[in-house]
């Protein structure tokens, strides 16, 4: 195979974009991005997650103190979660559960962040949100998560009707979106009415065109997450269909939204995740933002952008027609 060599070049937020899209685009250049332990040092992995959750405690009060939902915290199937009810909900919305499943490259986002993005997706989308705590390596890698994330599921179907349920998640969190409802319809159990996966890390072997292309590019990831993905994968084979459900068989999928942006280290995923759904009879969508990068516009997409907002109003209308 010949590789195509591109000149050194500079690439400016382009026109096309408002301009708290192009300011984020900007910021985000001079931003360095993450820096991973190898993926054999877990104790430097543990000392990485305890920061993260110490900053993370810091920086969600404020906006768990702002929230207009109520956030309760409790078990649901054994699993520690936290459900966000908007204070007002819009006719029609009564009943309506979203269960999200955070991001934060498998390995961060317990604690707080979970709290916090409960808290953030109930306000955007004024639909009960129930945002699952689980499991994390290096204590806990896989299959733990997803596992979390379907005992949560089996147990919320008891008291909730799965035509009423939407699971989706961001990044890893698309991951365990896919991974989990296909752990529950191998095990019989009734598909949610839809999946949401956004800039959804579906395959661990990271092959992907993006995964190239892109590198640098995405002003959120800069580049491949193997050593991540290799702590939470814990020697399994990232072709598993349960570490990257883009190797699964989607007979039976309920209908999916996949969302991504063209700077998106992640729009291989997306691209092929929805031809795979597609092939297999699926009804999917996919969304592409111009010049957005992993997980939107600004930090954890905090929905500052037109364009964060329109990909709020994309996931609410995807809910209201399939449940």
């Amino acid at each position: 195979m010949v590789p195509i060599s591109l000149p050194a070049r500079d690439i400016p937020p382009p026109a096309t974009i408002s301009a708290k899209a192009q300011a984020a685009l900007a910021e985000g250049a001079v931003t360095p991005g993450p820096i991973w332990p190898p993926a054999d040092d877990l104790e430097a992995w543990r000392t990485a997650v305890a920061e993260s959750r110490a900053m993370w405690e810091a920086v969600s009060a404020p906006i768990l103190a702002a929230a207009r939902a109520s956030v309760q915290t409790r078990p649901i199937g054994g699993v520690t979660c936290h459900v966000a009810t908007p204070t007002e909900l819009a006719k029609g919305d009564e009943g309506r559960v979203y269960l999200f499943l955070h991001g934060g490259a498998f390995v961060f986002g317990d604690g707080a962040y979970a709290k916090m993005q409960g808290a953030l997706q109930a306000d955007r989308l004024g639909v009960t949100t129930i945002s699952v705590d689980y499991r994390t390596p290096p204590e806990h890698p896989f299959p733990a998560a997803p596992r979390d994330c379907l005992e949560v599921y089996r147990a919320l179907i008891e008291s909730t009707s799965p035509a009423r349920i939407v699971v989706g998640g961001s990044s890893a969190g698309g991951n365990l979106a896919a991974s989990m409802v296909l752990m529950a319809l191998a095990e019989g159990l009734p598909a949610p009415a839809g999946v949401v996966l956004l800039t959804p890390e579906v395959d661990l072997t990271e092959s992907g065109d993006s995964f190239r292309t892109n590198a640098l590019l995405d002003t959120s990831l800069k580049g491949p997450m193997p050593d991540a993905n290799a702590v939470y994968a814990a020697g399994h084979d990232l072709t598993d269909p349960y570490l990257s459900p883009l190797y699964g068989d989607f007979a039976g999928f309920p209908p999916t939204l996949v969302q991504t942006g063209t700077r998106d280290l992640f729009l291989s995923n997306s691209v092929l995740m929805h031809r795979k759904l597609r092939q297999a009879g699926v009804e999917a969508e996919l969304h592409c933002w111009e010049a957005m990068p992993h997980a939107g516009f600004g930090p954890f997409g905090s929905g500052d952008s037109p364009e964060n907002r329109e990909i709020d109003d994309e996931v609410l209308r995807f809910i209201r027609r399939v449940t």
